[in-house]
């Protein structure tokens, strides 16, 4: 069985008593929709002994979010193919997989294409208290363009979007932070993503990164759901 869920900021509690519940073993995967805080601080910080071993009995599927470090600039991934995509892994952690954007999977004969990145609202309050903050944290231009030349690939056809943020015209209102001046936040990536969303032929689409639950139209934001594909 293949399971969609939001970010967890390194948090698993709920994801091990839903794979304990279910039974599920190492060819269930469990897509991962960003900010999974993993290699966050790069350091023993992380705990990632602790957490990755917990998490072992089950495949992740992870896209990139605004607090993940891009994996395809840490030492210890290897890019390598994974079900008609290609992955990133950590060989000491080899069912944890970083999605490389673009990446088109087969998930149980459902095409799914990964598309992570996204804009820190909280981006002055991490620099001004010393917290981490990524300069790639936004898909670049080529990295756009992998995604767009995935797509072309397609026809511009596929059954499922696996996304960390959403389209312009789904941004919720209702979860943005009313202490943040939206004027100030970077929405280009929701612009792009909203032109991908007008020009696409898809079944559904899955996000994350605004922690809410919430169903609208053909898309569906996640955070501690955890959902059938």
């Amino acid at each position: 069985m293949i399971y969609v869920t939001g970010d967890t900021h390194g948090s698993y509690r709920h994801v091990r008593a839903f794979a304990r519940e279910h039974s599920l073993g190492p060819d269930d995967v469990i897509v991962c929709l960003g900010d999974t805080g993993f290699d966050y601080f790069g350091d023993e910080r992380d705990d990632a002994v602790k957490v990755r071993a917990s998490l072992a009995g089950v495949t992740f599927l992870c896209i990139r979010g605004n607090h993940d470090r891009n994996p395809a600039a840490l030492s210890g991934y290897r890019l390598q193919p994974w079900h008609g995509g290609e992955a990133y892994v950590d060989e000491a952690y080899p069912r944890i997989l970083f999605a490389r954007d673009g990446s088109v999977f087969d998930l149980e004969g459902r095409p799914a294409i990964a598309i992570g990145g996204a804009y820190s609202v909280d981006k002055r309050h991490r620099l001004a208290n010393g917290h981490l903050w990524f300069p790639d944290e936004q898909l670049t231009e080529a990295e756009k363009r992998h995604v767009e030349q995935a797509l072309d690939l397609r026809r511009w056809r596929i059954d499922t979007v696996l996304s960390h943020t959403c389209p312009a015209a789904f941004v919720p209102q209702e979860a943005l932070l009313p202490s943040i001046d939206q004027s100030t936040v970077d929405t280009s990536m929701e612009d792009w993503l909203q032109r991908i969303e007008q020009r696409l032929d898809y079944r559904r689409w899955y996000c994350g990164h605004f922690h809410i639950e919430k169903q609208e139209s053909r898309l569906r934001f996640l955070h501690k759901d955890i959902v059938p594909l």
